[in-house]
């Protein structure tokens, strides 16, 4: 039993194609009994019809990837049989027309039918059928297909890639799109290489039919004894038994592979896609009729046959249009399930449109487009705890050129404008060095800068400017877009999403909503976080302090959301502190204080600010002098006032456009350092 076993290990190893092989080679030195001839023979044509029947089957050139492989393997088949005949005829004088064995022999007067000139003709007619119009072709298609799929490849791998950044599909759905397509090309290009086999197989039985003939004549007189006329009789016939045994599977294979190389991408089998396709173009039947009546009742030809087509055709034109005249009831539920055309299509939540001068960028070119988005939602992800919904990429020609735009739920949140064949170099300072470029601006920050040529780019890094591609400035602008509109983008589904993926936090979560809160309610106490640009990825904590300030008597957005930075406040210094760990601070004046305290009206749970024109003005006027001055000195200051004028203080600084974050004296941790950098 070990003995056996380890012989089927050895078979199972591979190696039992290889053996075959190797025995099938034998052929060309050994001669081979008759029986095994018939044998071979007949596992060729039964090869053929199962590899022909298969093209007809399948629904997909995949589903026979393994067919450039068989091509391969039936042709090398073919010879060796044709060789294998070839000796028999050659050297079997004394068995007559059997001489190559049975098969041939049933064969050659099959088709000769006691007439060698019409068998050798229909032999020839067989042959360069094959030769020239189903072996010519198939290499013309797989050539085509390869070279096709090819020069496609590029633009699908960057449509997976799309796809991916933009989270329609995961990392295990693009691996298999990629390995589709990677089998897909693989097949097609040796598809292209094995149809040259099956042409030259073509043309060495040709020659092999005419070496046959004319030796087997001279053979058979010389050494047989035969005359001239048994001898044309004998080995002609046993030539073209050996042609038609060969060439009938040739015919078979190519049609099969020529079937599944151009079979398109509908996923149905061919049988299924002709008579639907076929039955649904009533009008062509029905012409297809009219011309049978015709011909048969005019151009005096055969009435039976041409009737027949009549018949058949207008029966089946007549049961395509029997359906609609059928009543109107009958077709209600049909038409119900039509999807309705009037329907608005749905909204991108983040979509970015290109002029036709930028698709170059979405091309992969350089760093691609795709790969950045990707990077870019996850960096979102990790700093505000929330994934940036699906990035579409799409061009608009109402666009110039070289402009794109930033649309968040289809209303424009940016643009801008860049030249793909230039870098952006963006200034300093106002003692910057000057450089040769273009003057602009960049998109993000509203930064001076120059367009320059790459040869420069060496120059302007040793002027301190800081260089960056077209792609990254729009990678840019759109993280800060995004930023700005992170809020808007967390729907009430998403927040669902995030809820449910914290299962530990499920008791909490069950107490919490929706007896003490609503699940839309929430959703705006994180939207007002993230309009803030504060992370909610420290999920855990902000539904405990939900919990703790809904447990109070004030409830309200306002005061939750409060209740919820304090608790957030060691994350939120640890986001504002600077290189050197302090928090640059701008604080508000103990009369500015009083004067918002006093302009404050209405219930305690729905404070407003009401604040005069001309203390407004002078509140912002202050809010971005103070800004500016700690700006130009290379820090980014954070505004500091008392807890309940904080969240007005940062509504008039955000109407005002000015970029800079507003923290309660409560929200200051207190391990966090602190330095004071102005005071309004």
């Amino acid at each position: 039993m070990p003995n056996l076993a380890k012989y089927a290990q050895f078979f199972d190893s591979g190696t039992t194609l290889a053996l075959v092989v190797l025995v099938l080679l034998a052929v060309l030195i050994f001669p081979v009994p008759t029986i095994m001839l018939d044998l071979g023979i007949s596992f060729s044509l039964t090869i053929s019809v199962i590899l022909f029947v298969t093209s007809l089957t399948i629904r997909g050139a995949l589903d026979l990837d393994t067919l450039p492989s068989l091509l391969l393997l039936t042709t090398i088949f073919r010879l060796l049989l044709n060789v294998a005949t070839s000796r028999q005829i050659l050297s079997n004088t004394g068995a007559g027309e059997y001489a190559a064995g049975r098969v041939v022999a049933a064969f050659g007067r099959l088709l000769m039918n006691g007439d060698i000139v019409v068998g050798l003709i229909v032999f020839g007619v067989l042959v360069t059928v094959n030769l020239s119009v189903i072996s010519k072709g198939l290499g013309r298609i797989a050539e085509v297909s390869a070279r096709f799929h090819l020069d496609s490849l590029p633009g699908k791998q960057m449509a997976i890639d799309a796809d991916l950044s933009s989270g329609q599909i995961d990392e295990a759905v693009a691996k298999q799109r990629r390995g589709d397509l990677e089998k897909r090309g693989g097949f097609y290009s040796a598809m292209d290489g094995a149809s040259k086999f099956v042409k030259g197989d073509a043309v060495a039985a040709l020659i092999m039919a005419f070496i046959n003939v004319l030796g087997g004549i001279v053979i058979g007189m010389v050494k047989g004894n035969m005359t001239i006329q048994d001898a044309v009789a004998t080995y002609t016939t046993l030539t073209v038994g050996d042609g038609l045994v060969s060439q009938i599977p040739a015919i078979l294979v190519s049609l099969a592979a020529g079937i599944v190389v151009s079979k398109g991408a509908t996923g149905e089998r061919l049988q299924d896609d002709l008579f639907r396709q076929m039955q649904t173009n009533s009008p062509a039947l029905m012409i297809a009729s009219a011309v049978a009546t015709v011909a048969a009742f005019v151009a005096n030809m055969p009435t039976i046959p041409l009737l027949t087509m009549f018949v058949c055709t207008g029966a089946l034109a007549w049961g395509r249009l029997r359906p609609a005249k059928a009543p109107a009831a009958q077709t209600t539920e049909p038409q119900a399930t039509r999807p309705a055309v009037e329907a608005a299509p749905a909204i991108d939540q983040v979509r970015i449109e290109l002029g036709f001068g930028l698709l170059e960028l979405a091309a992969g070119t350089g760093k691609p487009l795709t790969e950045q988005i990707r990077k870019l939602r996850e960096n979102l992800a990790v700093e505000l705890g929330f994934l940036l919904p699906s990035v579409r990429i799409q061009d608009n020609m109402n666009l110039a050129p070289n402009q794109y735009a930033f649309m968040v739920k289809d209303v424009r949140a940016g643009a801008g404008a860049l030249e793909p064949a230039l870098l952006l170099a963006i200034s300093p300072g106002d003692d910057a060095a000057t450089i040769p470029g273009e003057p602009t601006t960049e998109p993000t920050f509203g930064l001076p800068a120059r367009w320059i040529a790459p040869a420069v780019a060496d120059l302007a890094r040793a002027a301190n400017w800081t260089v960056v591609d077209p792609g990254t400035v729009m990678i840019t602008h759109l993280a800060e877009v995004m930023k700005e509109n992170m809020a808007e983008l967390l729907t009430y589904s998403e927040t669902q999403r995030l809820i449910g993926e914290n299962p530990q936090q499920q008791k909490l979560v069950n107490d919490l909503i929706p007896a003490m809160i609503t699940m839309g309610h929430l959703q705006r106490v994180l939207q007002s976080l993230l309009a803030e640009r504060v992370s909610i990825r420290d999920l855990p904590t902000i539904l405990e302090a939900v919990h703790e300030a809904c447990s109070g008597a004030a409830k309200s957005i306002a005061h939750i959301v409060a209740n919820v930075r304090i608790r957030l406040s060691r994350q939120i210094c640890e986001s504002l502190a600077g290189a050197d760990g302090y928090i640059p601070i701008i604080t508000i004046s103990p009369t500015w204080e009083d004067t918002l305290s006093e302009a404050l009206t209405g219930p305690p749970d729905d404070r407003q600010l009401a604040l005069g024109s001309e203390k407004l003005r002078d509140l912002i006027s202050g809010i971005r002098s103070a800004t500016e001055a700690a700006i130009r000195g290379g820090i980014q200051p954070v505004l500091v006032s008392g807890q309940h004028v904080r969240a007005h203080l940062h509504g008039i600084a955000d109407r005002a456009r000015i970029n800079i974050p507003v923290l309660a004296h409560a929200e200051i941790h207190r391990r966090a350092k602190v330095k004071m950098v102005g005071t309004i």
